[in-house]
C-alpha cells in the first residue's frame, strides 16, 4: 500500500482511538452492573476503577493499538471495524487484569458495531467472501473456546468464551493465518505466563489468569504475523 496511505491510517487510529478510549473508559466503568459473584469470591467494584488511570491506560493502550493498525491495514474497508475492537479492546483488557471479569454489557455490543462495521466493508469492497469467512472463524473461535471452558472451567472464563469470537470474527476477515495465528497464539501465550507465575508461586492454581489481555495482545500480533507465517507454513 501508499506509505502515504499508511500514515494518514495511522494517524486515524491514533486519534480515534486514544480519545475514544479515554473518554470512554471512565463512563463505562461507572455504569457496568456488578457480577454476581460465587460464595467468598471477591473483585474491586469497577466504579472504584473509573478513574484518571484508567483514562490514560486505555486511551494509551488504544492510541498505541489504533496506530498500529491503520499502518498494517491502510485505508482499507476493513479498518473501521479493527479501530472499533481496538477501542472496546483496550477497556476490556484493562478491566481484566484489574478484576479477572470480561463484562457482557461490552463485549455484546462491541459484536454488533464489529459486525456492521464488517458488513459495511463488504458493501464497499465487494468482499463477501471474507465476510462468510468472518463469520465462520468468529464461530469456530467461540465453539473452540467453550469447549476448553466446559472442560477447563477454572482455567478459561465464560467471558474469555464471549471474546473468542468476537476477535474469531475481526481476525477471520483478513484470513484463517491470521485467524490462528492471532487467537490461538494469545491463549498460549497466558497459558504459559500463567504457569510461570504458578512455578514462581505469584499466583495460585486457584487463581485464574486473566487471558483476556493476552488474546488481546494475540490479535494484534495476528494482524502482523498471519499472513507471513501461514505463507510459511504452507509453502
Amino acid at each position: 500500500m501508499p506509505a502515504d496511505n499508511a500514515l494518514l491510517a495511522a494517524g486515524i487510529g491514533v486519534v480515534f482511538c486514544g480519545v475514544s478510549a479515554y473518554v470512554l473508559a471512565p463512563l463505562l466503568l461507572r455504569s457496568i452492573p456488578e457480577p454476581v459473584l460465587e460464595e467468598g469470591e471477591t473483585k474491586v467494584p469497577y466504579a472504584a476503577l473509573a478513574g484518571r488511570r484508567a483514562a490514560y491506560w486505555c486511551g494509551g493502550l488504544a492510541a498505541v493499538s489504533g496506530g498500529l493498525l491503520g499502518l498494517m491495514l491502510g485505508m482499507s474497508a476493513v479498518l473501521p471495524a479493527w479501530l472499533l475492537l481496538a477501542v472496546a479492546g483496550s477497556v476490556l483488557g484493562y478491566i481484566d487484569a484489574r478484576t479477572r471479569f470480561l463484562p457482557s454489557v461490552i463485549i455484546w455490543p462491541t459484536y454488533a458495531l464489529v459486525g456492521l462495521a464488517l458488513l459495511g466493508a463488504a458493501v464497499v469492497s465487494g468482499e463477501w467472501g471474507s465476510l462468510r469467512r468472518a463469520v465462520l472463524a468468529g464461530a469456530i473461535g467461540f465453539a473452540v473456546f467453550y469447549v476448553l471452558w466446559f472442560a477447563f472451567p477454572r482455567g478459561v472464563g465464560f467471558g474469555d468464551v464471549r471474546l473468542s469470537g468476537l476477535l474469531g470474527l475481526a481476525l477471520g476477515w483478513l484470513g484463517w493465518g491470521e485467524f490462528a495465528s492471532g487467537l490461538y497464539g494469545g491463549f498460549f501465550l497466558g497459558a504459559i505466563v500463567g504457569i510461570v507465575l504458578i512455578v514462581g508461586k505469584v499466583m495460585t492454581r486457584k487463581q485464574m489468569v486473566p487471558f483476556g489481555p493476552f488474546m488481546l495482545v494475540g490479535a494484534l500480533a495476528g494482524v502482523f504475523l498471519g499472513a507471513p507465517l501461514e505463507r510459511l507454513y504452507v509453502g
